[in-house]
């Protein structure tokens, strides 16, 4: 078994993908924190299932329904003091990593995805509103999304990428973060200041993509389940390499300008026939982060192994996707099914979230 602390030495952190007022006042995340866990993520489904289960927020949210007319409004009092919390708890690690870790993560409102300056603006709000240096606010990876992302860096701001699922939407968010970099720099920014991620989400890729390769049938097509999500996490990391450490980013490096993280999400194994680290293990190296809810947390203290794996296997992992191509299954296709269909899911439990604010 490995401790989470291992990751670290490796250079992987290992964050939370849960946030909730249960695990911050019975001390879960302060225990998380001592054993080597070193930033947390949220999102609308998150904190729907916090909200719909924790009795910690009852008597606050009885207040605010006499208090707050705006349903949406009651739902940001109630998050934002568990964000403002969570980033308190990691400060002192923040701090200890000069700001390279220690963050949390804040979502802006899933309706505001087709809308680059509605987005700017709630990004802006939200971080004023939290008023933590180590808060991430977290934009979907739209094309609308993008154009905004590319916008706050170059105002400073950090920023969570989120909804990636292709290699090739992975590479329009790096591209815009070196764009949004240079310009700050440009406008005399401190070139540390500029912080972001890029998540990109694994289990719904292997969800789907087995899904069209079961409806082709076959020993061909059958042979390749399963593999999808960590071959485009080996394949976009290639691709960081030649990006953030080649001279595409040699300015920006010298300037000390961070690179842009790939962040590894939706890590939960979904199908029971594979295993419960299957987005873990395969995945470990310097320079990334791996997001996990509690149960695979929980699986990686129990069993899991750290060595760095990530750049092993390439040769299978570009094997695997022109096996896909060969049998007309688009990666990049998928990519778009898939981000369209997390928006909707998000936009749902955003408002289902609302709801619970009657």
């Amino acid at each position: 078994m490995a401790t989470y602390a291992e990751f670290k030495r490796l250079g992987q952190s290992i964050w939370l993908d849960n946030l909730s007022r249960t695990l911050l006042r019975e001390g879960g995340l302060a225990r998380y924190v001592r054993a080597g866990v070193s930033g947390v993520t949220s999102n609308p489904t998150i904190f729907h299932k916090a909200v719909a289960e924790s009795p910690y927020y009852r008597d606050e949210l009885a207040r605010l329904r006499v208090v707050e007319p705006n349903l949406e409004r009651r739902y940001e009092a109630l998050v934002i003091e568990d964000i403002r919390a969570a980033c308190d708890l990691l400060k002192p690690v923040h701090d200890a990593n000069a700001g390279d870790d220690g963050y949390v993560s804040l979502e802006v409102a899933p309706r505001l995805a087709h809308d680059a300056a509605a987005t700017v603006a709630e990004a802006k709000r939200l971080c004023g509103l939290v008023a933590r240096d180590n808060l991430l606010i977290k934009i979907p990876a739209t094309p609308a999304g993008v154009t905004a992302f590319e916008q706050l860096v170059a105002e400073g701001y950090r920023i969570n990428v989120t909804l990636l699922f292709s290699i090739a939407q992975t590479e329009q968010v790096f591209e815009a973060y070196l764009r949004g970099a240079r310009a700050w720099l440009a406008g005399g920014g401190d070139p540390r200041r500029p912080k972001a991620v890029a998540s990109l989400f694994l289990s719904r890729v292997d969800t789907l993509g087995d899904r069209r390769l079961e409806a082709i049938d076959g020993p061909a097509a059958l042979a390749l389940r399963g593999k999808t999500a960590v071959a485009m996490a080996k394949l976009a990391h290639a691709h960081y390499k030649t990006l953030f450490h080649g001279p595409d980013f040699a300015d920006l490096k010298q300037a000390g300008v961070r690179p842009q993280y790939l962040l590894w999400a939706s890590t939960g194994t979904k199908n029971p026939a594979y295993g419960d680290l299957l987005y873990v293990e395969p995945l470990v190296g310097p320079e990334t982060i791996n997001t996990l809810p509690d149960k695979t947390l929980a699986a990686v203290a129990d069993h899991g192994q750290a060595a760095v794996t990530l750049e092993q296997d390439l040769d299978a992992a570009k094997t695997q996707m022109q096996g896909l191509l060969a049998l007309g299954i688009d990666p990049g296709q998928l990519g778009e099914e898939l981000q369209t269909e997390g928006l909707r899911l998000f936009s749902e439990s955003f408002e289902q979230m609302v709801e619970l604010m009657r």
